[in-house]
């Protein structure tokens, strides 16, 4: 059975929410994690040690089969693009509520990728500018207001603000956004960013 590491050390200790979220998890310093981490296995590394970034690198080598997760009690942007950068699978707040930390591990079992709404907008935003062509074509399986919704998702903007730019309620975007990713084969924002650059569909029309 897969289990929950938490790298300790004299100043990181896992927070109550976290030992809330995995009762069965084990806290170990960094000898100890390497030496009963098995692939599969969920290791957190908390940002409050000094040379945290060091240690995930280490670990993110020592450790191939495992999914590395960086939690921090100030989080922020330029540092959870470090941890990506370094290997890191997930990135969230050290006082997350347990119902959040459970939901970063499915994720990240799974094979995704967890830093949070904001940071994802960024990223996608990113993403959508960097790989948009110069043609224009809009998907034929989106309708018209799906098509708005989905390049506005591309701009990197969040579903509030989606809402707000269109005139229309944020549960209208989720439900835009379900029928989208339905269509389009995909799971998250990120990839619908990339599976719409792979078919020149990036520069979405405005109507």
């Amino acid at each position: 059975m897969s289990q929950n590491l938490f790298l300790c050390s004299g100043t990181a200790r896992p927070s109550a929410r976290w030992l809330d979220a995995f009762p069965e998890g084990v806290c170990h310093e960094q000898a100890g994690v390497l030496a009963s981490a098995r692939p599969g296995d969920v290791v957190w590394v908390e940002a409050a040690h000094d040379d945290w970034l060091d240690r995930l690198g280490a670990l993110v080598k020592r450790l191939p089969g495992c999914h590395l997760v960086v939690v921090s009690m100030t989080p922020d942007s330029t540092e959870a693009l470090a941890a990506l950068d370094r290997g890191a699978r997930g990135y969230c707040h050290a006082l997350a509520v347990p119902s959040m930390f459970r939901d970063v591990e499915l994720v990240v079992r799974h094979g995704g990728l967890w830093v949070g709404p904001d940071l994802m907008a960024r990223v996608v935003g990113a993403a959508g500018r960097a790989l948009a062509p110069q043609a224009e074509v809009q998907p034929p399986s989106l309708s018209e207001r799906e098509a708005e919704v989905a390049r506005e998702v591309v701009n990197g903007l969040s579903n509030k603000e989606i809402a707000a730019k269109l005139g229309i309620t944020e549960r209208t975007v989720k439900a835009h956004m379900g029928a989208i990713f339905e269509k389009l084969g995909v799971r998250d924002r990120l990839q619908l960013v990339l599976r719409l650059s792979e078919h020149h569909d990036l520069s979405l029309p405005v109507h």
